[in-house]
């Protein structure tokens, strides 16, 4: 499986001819990402992982291509009714297949930012028991070994350590970041170093991506 980073929190998987995109956000290089897209998993209603007007441009441009995501989310994508049909709401807990990809899901909760600001639902994905997407939370899949991590590096709801923890928690042996787009290289580096040498004596081995690097997972 291809595995292709766009900037911040999207990722696009292509295996046999078939396409997934996780995250298609405000961020990133959402219409490019989205190009011949089979299906498209949301964690979440945040508009730097999901892109509404270029996701509402790609179901009509493909009427068989099909979305998953949170109730909330699906609901608002909903609201267009030409779009209905390709849109299916995610629970947690659940198991699905997404054009030839098998998913699973897990967690349900945004992580905190601050006490006034409100919880979102988020759903972390994982794909052919292969590459886990947590969105913005830091869940870790229960009765699962993840192969390959797609970690949240930097954003307004963690701090290094959390990040470092997670790695450690989750123990895949590859790991990419993810959710990076609003580090400048100084910050990166402060954070890919301490998540490279501390993850590397658990088991994991930690590779940057740059936006459009692929890596086959």
């Amino acid at each position: 499986m291809k595995l292709i980073k766009y900037t911040h929190a999207c990722v696009r998987l292509e295996k046999e001819g078939k396409v997934l995109v996780i995250d298609p956000g405000a961020f990133s290089e959402s219409e490019e990402a989205l190009n011949g897209a089979h299906a498209v998993l949301v964690t979440h209603e945040h508009n730097d992982h999901i892109d509404q007007p270029a996701v509402l441009a790609a179901l009509r441009q493909d009427p068989k291509l099909q979305i998953h995501a949170p109730a909330g989310v699906a609901a608002a994508l909903k609201e267009n009714g030409d779009v209905a049909g390709q849109v299916h709401s995610v629970e947690p807990g659940s198991a699905f297949d997404a054009a030839g990809f098998s998913i699973r899901t897990f967690g349900g909760q945004h992580a905190v930012i601050h006490p006034q600001i409100p919880v979102v639902a988020n759903i972390g994905y994982l794909v052919d028991d292969n590459v886990f997407h947590p969105g913005d939370s830091f869940v870790v899949p229960d009765g699962i070994s993840v192969q390959t991590l797609l970690v949240p590096i930097n954003a307004p709801w963690s701090k290094v350590g959390e990040v470092v923890d997670f790695v450690i928690s989750v123990r895949a042996p590859k790991a990419f970041p993810v959710h990076d787009g609003l580090l400048n290289e100084l910050g990166r580096g402060v954070v890919e170093g301490h998540v490279t040498r501390i993850g590397a004596r658990y088991g994991t081995t930690y590779s940057k991506l740059a936006p459009r690097d692929s890596v086959e997972v």
